[in-house]
């Protein structure tokens, strides 16, 4: 974990949330033969791609469910054509078993009638549906495209539709706890967690990249630049100390972290053994 020792609260608070971490999968073939690295019932949250629309996600998603893993399904709210698609969607994730969604916008370039993330919320409720748990983003580092004054205002006007908030991947311990540390004064009460990234090596995240499309390997690239640097570096990456550095912010109750939402670019094994490796470290 580094040169520092963690205080005991810490380290309890670190391995709770590394117990049960909710694993970002990419919906692509060769998912499956990674998932015997995962422990039984682990959360898999799917995530929404312009290129593959919404109903790839949830053929991964039923297929995950039935190999009996917990689900969450990203909505892309861009990439819902109407009310009627809406309720369609929900209506395959009952069926299915699904009771888990996290609301996004989307980068769908022609949007249907849902232009944000509020406007699918808003639809969802006044429709009702079966999700016993509805989570947004959140952005402490900001976004390249929207003002940190429209986040503000949108992270609120969306808060009473949800149960929890998913930061952004962040490699920044501190931006992460001041950012919390601020929710928390100015009465932002929605359970948080913390998106991290697994242990990525780089010439498999390549390869992924060139596997969602050119698009969408595109846009990612222009919006999270420095975020591909990091990952790219040699060796890959491993968020050890970036955990390490927010343990006291993980042990504080008032900061409301709930989980740890791991993207894995699909690296499941690797992001797997990186899990066990630390959990076992905590315990010695």
């Amino acid at each position: 974990m580094g040169r520092h020792r963690l205080q005991p609260a810490e380290r309890d608070a670190l391995a709770r949330l590394l117990a049960s971490p909710k694993y970002e999968v990419l919906p692509l073939s060769g998912l499956d033969e990674q998932l015997d690295a995962l422990p039984a019932g682990a959360t898999l949250a799917v995530t929404a791609s312009p290129a593959k629309g919404l109903e790839t996600s949830l053929e991964v998603g039923e297929r995950l469910r039935r190999a009996g893993f917990a689900v969450v399904i990203h909505l892309a709210a861009r990439t819902v054509r109407d009310g009627q698609h809406l309720r369609d969607l929900l209506d395959r994730m009952r069926d299915a078993g699904i009771d888990r969604a996290f609301v996004v916008g989307g980068d769908a370039r022609q949007p249907g009638a849902y232009a944000d993330a509020l406007s699918l919320l808003r639809d969802m409720a006044e429709a009702g549906h079966h999700l016993t748990e509805v989570g947004i983003t959140a952005y402490p580092q900001g976004h390249p495209a929207i003002s940190e004054q429209a986040l503000e205002a949108a992270l609120a006007a969306k808060s009473p539709y949800v149960q929890y908030m998913t930061t952004q991947l962040c490699f920044d311990a501190d931006a992460l706890s001041r950012w919390i540390a601020r929710q928390r004064r100015a009465g932002n009460r929605l359970p948080v967690d913390i998106g991290i990234p697994g242990a990525v090596e780089a010439t498999r995240l390549l390869r992924i990249s060139t596997r969602i499309g050119v698009a969408d390997a595109a846009r990612f690239v222009t919006k999270q630049g420095w975020l591909v640097a990091r990952l790219l570096r040699p060796g890959g990456y491993r968020p050890d100390r970036l955990l390490r550095d927010l343990a006291p912010t993980l042990a504080d109750p008032a900061a409301a972290v709930r989980g740890l939402h791991v993207f894995t670019f699909n690296q499941v094994h690797h992001t797997a053994a990186w899990r066990g490796n630390l959990l076992s470290s905590l315990d010695r």
